[in-house]
């Protein structure tokens, strides 16, 4: 086994998570409510972009919050699958298998 060479390949292996996340701050992932009267926009590092409500919504505080709830967690859950399997592929497509070693990049 070559320790050096796995060395430089996690290095290496570390620099392209890096570059991911770093390109998933521009991959922009859009949800909105059925109806379309409220839409957010989060990067797939999951940080809000933009949210836009329907002048309607602003009358039922409740129907907002539940709207900004549904539509903010669907949103977030499609940013974190779309986050985890870029990460997972670089992170396979470069690692040697190490037991013990497979969730170390997340």
């Amino acid at each position: 086994m070559d320790l050096m060479g796995m060395m430089g390949k996690l290095k290496e292996t570390q620099q392209k998570i890096e570059d991911t996340k770093k390109r998933l701050d521009t991959v922009l992932i859009d949800e909105q409510s059925t109806d379309g009267l409220l839409k957010v926009t989060l990067t797939a590092n999951r940080k809000i972009k933009s949210i836009t409500i329907d002048d309607s919504l602003l009358e039922d505080k409740e129907q907002l919050e539940d709207y900004m709830i549904l539509v903010l967690n669907k949103a977030i859950e499609k940013a974190t699958k779309t986050n985890e399997a870029e990460l997972d592929a670089v992170a396979k497509m470069d690692m040697p298998m190490i037991p013990g070693m497979d969730n170390l990049f997340k």
